[in-house]
């Protein structure tokens, strides 16, 4: 396939390559048809849709993880702020400190709350300030995660025409063998008759 088919080729939303569909094997292969080159294509190109599916799965996976801990940290943070505004008592609750300990704790009245961000990064937000943010990066995520569930569903449509595409041009190639093989041995053996007739 040449760089100008490439990039002339249809792509979906965020830039995935739609794979094309060969209705007419022996159009597409040409009058000498070159069956090794185009399976390689094929091969190369399911390789390739393979590599993003993977990547795909792994990144959907991180997203339905993480999407529940955004949703858990917001509704714990829009608690913190109800209970500021209607309850001047202080809050108490059970942390875990290891996997079988938890120590009770009485919380101070306070604006400010403390987000994990990652990559060993904590920060300091107000309360209504973490409460965008939270509700942003959920947004964001929601947003990601149906992107990806959609480019993997395109994925898997791609790989099928790919396969479907490769098990066409393989039979057409054992189709057209038998055919110059049953032909050849017709003409071989009308060759022989008239060799014994003479």
């Amino acid at each position: 396939m040449s760089m100008a088919a490439v990039e002339a080729q249809e792509r979906n939303a965020r830039g995935i390559p739609k794979a094309p569909f060969i209705a007419d094997v022996a159009e597409f292969l040409g009058a000498e048809p070159k069956v090794e080159g185009a399976l390689k294509e094929f091969q190369a190109a399911l390789a390739k849709y393979r590599y993003m599916d993977h990547n795909l799965a792994q990144r959907r996976r991180s997203l339905e993880e993480k999407i529940p801990d955004i949703k858990k940290t917001l509704t714990m943070i829009e608690f913190l702020q109800e209970r500021r505004v209607s309850e001047k008592k202080p809050l108490k609750t059970t942390f875990e400190l290891n996997d079988t300990l938890y120590a009770e704790a009485e919380l101070e009245d306070t604006d400010t709350v403390y987000l994990w961000l990652g990559a060993n990064v904590m920060l300091s937000y107000k309360i209504p300030q973490a409460i965008a943010l939270l509700k942003s990066k959920l947004e964001g995520a929601e947003s990601n995660l149906a992107n990806v569930i959609e480019d993997l569903e395109f994925l898997r449509e791609q790989i099928t025409v790919m396969e479907v595409n490769t098990a066409r041009v393989y039979n057409w190639d054992v189709k057209r063998r038998r055919e110059l093989r049953e032909k050849e041995a017709r003409e071989g053996g009308s060759l022989l008759k008239s060799k014994e007739e003479s």
